[in-house]
């Protein structure tokens, strides 16, 4: 079982940057490959980046690719996801989520635990 808890979204303005974190429960964190998605209002969750389990492989979305890093300390039981050259269109709740089935994946259904989401919204 993991539990996940998302911070660092907000407001910025276009062009602005943000890190987000996600923060997880669990001794077993290391063996978990982690993403990142986002919903916006109106649309459905899309993905937008992930992870394997010792952060030695990273994959991205081509909407937020050279714009999106994510990353992972293990110690911590956290990953994150730093954003920058923020656009309107990346406005959306992010959330982080884990699974243990695949080394990386990208699919939304592969990932067994969610994290409740934030907000990040970017003003033109």
């Amino acid at each position: 079982q993991v539990q996940l808890e998302e911070s660092g979204g907000g407001l910025v303005q276009t062009g602005g940057s943000l890190r987000l974190s996600c923060a997880a429960s669990g001794r077993t964190f290391s063996s978990y490959g982690m993403g990142w998605f986002r919903q916006a209002p109106g649309k459905e969750r899309e993905f937008v980046a992930a992870i394997n389990w010792s952060g030695g492989s990273t994959t991205y979305a081509n909407s937020v690719k050279g714009r999106f890093t994510i990353s992972r300390d293990n110690a911590k039981n956290t990953v994150y996801l730093q954003m920058n050259s923020l656009q309107p269109e990346d406005t959306a709740v992010y959330y982080c989520a884990a699974q243990g089935h695949f080394t990386i994946a990208i699919m939304a259904s592969v990932y067994d635990y969610w994290g409740q989401g934030t907000q990040v919204t970017v003003s033109s």
